[in-house]
C-alpha cells in the first residue's frame, strides 16, 4: 500500500528515533528515483532509503544492498555538497500530509547552517525538495512555471507545500464529524476514501472493519460519536505492524496496524520487507521478459532461415528428374536434332519403361541440352549439400535456443536468471558484462532435495546441466525426460542401491522442471551416469545416452533442502 499520512505518522516517529543524531557519510542514488543516505547512527551505519517511484514510494531504513551507479546524478551531488558531514537532527512529519521532512545541521568551515530534506510520498507525484531559509536549492524532479503554474520546484523559489485535496483533515474532528454526518449509506470505507485527507483505501478498509465493525447505514445524528472513535483510532499510538500475504505467501499489502499477516517488530521493518520484495518480484519480472524478448526474436529468426532452407530444398526436389533427362537424351543423341522442342524418349530407370517427354531448347544441339540438364543437376546437388549442412546447424541453433527458453520459463528467482544470462553472454548473445576489478561471481547452486539417506540435485539451466554432469560418480542415477528439454536431475548414490521411492521423486521433480509439467504424466528416461556422454564440441546441456529405462510419473515440486 502508498504510504498514507497514517502510516508516515509512524515512520517519522521511528526514523527520528533511530537516525536523530546521526552524521552522514555517504550519499548515493542506485536509480533515477531513489536516494540512499548512509547516517552513521546509534552506534552504526544506517541507510536511510528515499525512493519516489510511482508505486515504490517510500521512506525507511532499510537493509538490502545497493549498486551506486560510476556516475553520480545531479541531484546527488547537489545532496553531497550540502549535506555531506553533516548531522540530522530531527525527523518529522509534516501536518497530517503525506510529507516527511529531515532536517539537517550542516555546519562548514565558515558557515552554518539548517537545510532540509522534504521527502514527499505522494505516488506518482512523489519527489525530494532540498531546502534552506524556505528556498529551495534543488529537486530531483524540477518543475518550472511553464511546466505547472500551480508549483513551480525550482532552484531558488520559496518551497511552498502541495495544494491541499478538498478532503477533510481527520485531525479536525468539527470537520471529520460534518463529513461522517454526510455518510447517507454504502460502503464506509470508500467514503472515508474519498472524504478524508491522509488516508490510503486500505487504511481506511482497517478502519471500516475496526472501528465500524463493517456497517453501512448512515450515521445521523451519531456522527459525532463515530468522529471521536475514527479520531482515536487515527491518532493512537497502537501499532501491530505486520505484512499482508497472499495464499501463495506472495507480499500483498504492509500495515501499520493489523490483526494477522507476518508480524514485524516495527512499521519500518514491515515497509522495508514489503517493498524489498515487492521490488524483488518486479526486477525479476523485468530481468525474465528482457531474456525472454531477446530468445524469443532469436527462435523467430532461425525458424524464419529453417523455412527459406525448406524452401531451397523444395526447389531441388526435380534434380533427380534432370539428371535422368541428361542421361537420356545423351543415350538416344544419335535420334535427336537441333531445332527440336522436345522428345518423347523410353525411360529405362523405370520399371515399366515408360515413355517421358523430355522438353528441349530448339536453339541448343542435343548435347548442348544434354549438358543443360546436367548443369542444372548439378547445381541442385551442391545446393542441397549446403542446405543440408546449412540446415543441421539452423536446427542445432533452434533447439539450443527452446532449450534457453525452457530454462528460462523454468526459473523462479534472481539466483535462476543469473546463470541463464551468464550463458547467454558466453553464447555472444548478450554483451558481455562490465565488472568492476577482477572479483568472479560465486557458482549458483543446484537446486537440491533430500529424501532420507539419499541427495538428488536438479541443475537450472544448461550450463548448470553441464556442471552437474562433471560433479557425478559414474554409478550415479542420471535422469532427463524423453523428447523434452528440462533440467537435468542426479542422485548422489555413493555407491548404494536406489529406493524406488528415491527413483520416483526424482523423476517427478524432472517432469517438474520440464517443458512437459502441465501435460500428465511425463515419460522420463533414467540411467547410471557412466552411460551418459556429452559430445565433443556439443553446446552447453547437450548430451546422449544409452542403457536406461522409463518411467512414467506425474511431475511434483517437492520441497527443496535447507541450503
Amino acid at each position: 500500500m502508498p504510504q498514507d499520512a497514517y502510516t508516515l505518522r509512524f515512520v517519522a516517529e521511528e526514523l527520528d528515533a533511530m537516525l536523530a543524531g546521526g552524521k552522514v557519510n555517504k550519499i548515493v542514488q542506485p536509480s533515477r528515483d531513489e536516494i540512499n543516505i548512509l547516517l552513521y547512527a546509534g552506534g552504526k551505519t544506517r541507510r536511510l532509503l528515499l525512493n519516489t517511484n510511482a508505486s515504490l514510494a517510500r521512506a525507511c531504513v532499510s537493509e538490502a544492498p545497493r549498486t551506486a551507479p560510476d556516475v553520480a546524478p545531479n541531484f546527488c551531488m547537489l545532496l553531497r555538497k550540502h549535506l555531506s558531514g553533516a548531522v540530522l537532527t530531527r525527523v518529522r512529519q509534516e501536518g497530517f500530509e503525506r510529507i516527511l521532512s529531515f532536517a539537517f545541521d550542516c555546519a562548514g568551515e565558515f558557515t552554518r547552517a539548517e537545510r532540509i530534506l522534504y521527502a514527499e510520498i505522494m505516488g506518482k507525484y512523489s519527489n525530494l525538495v532540498l531546502t534552506e531559509n524556505g528556498v529551495i536549492l534543488g529537486a530531483l524532479k524540477v518543475s518550472s512555471l511553464q511546466e505547472n503554474f500551480k508549483r513551480v520546484l525550482f532552484p531558488g523559489v520559496k518551497y511552498a507545500f502541495p495544494e491541499k485535496q478538498d478532503k477533510a483533515d481527520p485531525s479536525d474532528k468539527p470537520a471529520l464529524c460534518a463529513r461522517l454526518a454526510a455518510f447517507g449509506g454504502g460502503d464506509i470505507a470508500e467514503f472515508l476514501f474519498s472524504n478524508l485527507s491522509g488516508l490510503a483505501l486500505p487504511t481506511c478498509r482497517i478502519i471500516a472493519r475496526e472501528v465500524f465493525a463493517g456497517r453501512g447505514e448512515p450515521l445521523g445524528d451519531k456522527a459525532a460519536y463515530w468522529a471521536d472513535r475514527v479520531h482515536d483510532f487515527i491518532f493512537s499510538k497502537e501499532i501491530s505492524p505486520a505484512v499482508e500475504r497472499d495464499e501463495k505467501g506472495a507480499a500483498k499489502d504492509f500495515h501499520a496496524r493489523f490483526a494477522g499477516g507476518e508480524p514485524y517488530p516495527s512499521v519500518n521493518a514491515a515497509a522495508d520487507a514489503y517493498y524489498t520484495e515487492r521490488e524483488s518480484a518486479r526486477t525479476f519480472s523485468e530481468q525474465k521478459r528482457k531474456l525472454e524478448s531477446l530468445l524469443v526474436s532469436r527462435r523467430k529468426k532461425e525458424e524464419k532461415k529453417l523455412a527459406l532452407l525448406a524452401e531451397r530444398e523444395l526447389s531441388c526436389a526435380d534434380m533427380e528428374k534432370n539428371r535422368i533427362f541428361g542421361e537420356l537424351i545423351t543415350a538416344n543423341i544419335y535420334a535427336l536434332r537441333k531445332g527440336m522442342e522436345g522428345c518423347e524418349l523410353v525411360n529405362y530407370y523405370d520399371e515399366n519403361a515408360a515413355s517421358v517427354k523430355i522438353p528441349l531448347d530448339k536453339t541448343l544441339s542435343p548435347a548442348q541440352n544434354a549438358q543443360k540438364y546436367y548443369k542444372k543437376y548439378n547445381k541442385q546437388k551442391r545446393t542441397l549439400d549446403a542446405v543440408a549442412a546449412q540446415k543441421k546447424d539452423a536446427e542445432a541453433d533452434l533447439d539450443y535456443t527452446r532449450s534457453m527458453l525452457s530454462a528460462l520459463a523454468r526459473a523462479e528467482n534472481a539466483l535462476d536468471l543469473s546463470e541463464i544470462a551468464e550463458e547467454l553472454r558466453g553464447a555472444g548473445l548478450l554483451p558481455p558484462e562490465k565488472k568492476k576489478g577482477a572479483k568472479q561471481t560465486p557458482a549458483v547452486p543446484f537446486r537440491t532435495f533430500v529424501f532420507g539417506k539419499f541427495t538428488v540435485f536438479a541443475g537450472r539451466n544448461n550450463v548448470q546441466n553441464d556442471r552437474l554432469l562433471r560433479a557425478a560418480a559414474p554409478n550415479d542415477v542420471w535422469l532427463h525426460t524423453q523428447k523434452y528439454h528440462s533440467s537435468h536431475v542426479l542422485i548422489r548414490t555413493e555407491g548404494r542401491k536406489v529406493p524406488e521411492s528415491v527413483l520416483l521423486a526424482a523423476a517427478e521433480i524432472c517432469a517438474f522442471f520440464s517443458d512437459a509439467k502441465e501435460g500428465g504424466k511425463v515419460p522420463v528416461d533414467w540411467c547410471e551416469r557412466r552411460f551418459v556422454k556429452k559430445p565433443s564440441g556439443a553446446r552447453a546441456g547437450f548430451v546422449t545416452y544409452t542403457d536406461f529405462q522409463t518411467m512414467l510419473v506425474e511431475p511434483r515440486r517437492h520441497a527443496d533442502a535447507e541450503q
